[in-house]
């Protein structure tokens, strides 16, 4: 598998066993013990993701926020994370929250923990960064798309610790 092939998110090794199961399981052959395929997990971590704070997703977010991986739609040189959670926002028929990572602490309704869907914001030297959750890792980290990751629109884990506040659009 090559590392274009390869969900960046997961050891490579975990990646190829999954195949290996999938491919020696046969048609309907689920295994009661034992390891889960990587769609297993995913499915899994999906389910846990929308159902830990109530069920309420925003999968438009994720969707539309997903369609600029690897660009800049903002046309901005530096400092526009925040100019890209303002653009999906809008994208979605939502208000727009500024430019500004750290004003996003104040948008919508603020809740308790991650949410797929949610917009979570990270302190960080200098100011901020802003991105919507996209999962949850098995470790309870968010994963996160975010504009300026590295110059570029990126999905990402980062540490839960990193987090200064989650929201959600409304309210």
């Amino acid at each position: 598998m090559t590392g274009a092939d390869r969900d960046m998110r997961y050891p490579s090794h975990a990646t190829q066993e999954a195949t290996n199961q999938e491919a020696t399981s046969g048609a309907g052959g689920s295994r009661r013990h034992g390891r889960h395929s990587l769609a297993d997990a995913r499915a899994q971590a999906q389910s846990h993701a929308n159902s830990a704070f109530g069920g309420v997703t925003s999968d438009a977010l994720v969707s539309e926020a997903r369609k600029y991986i690897g660009t800049n739609p903002t046309g901005r040189g530096s400092l526009w994370c925040g100019a890209f959670m303002d653009f999906v926002l809008k994208r979605t028929g939502h208000p727009g929250g500024g430019n500004l990572a750290m004003g996003y602490s104040h948008y919508g309704t603020r809740i308790s923990g991650p949410q797929v869907g949610a917009i979570a914001v990270m302190g960080r030297r200098g100011g901020g960064h802003v991105g919507v959750v996209s999962g949850i890792d098995a470790n309870g980290n968010p994963i996160i798309i975010s504009g300026n990751h590295n110059h570029t629109t990126a999905e990402s884990v980062y540490p839960r610790s990193r987090i200064a506040a989650y929201v959600v659009p409304g309210g």
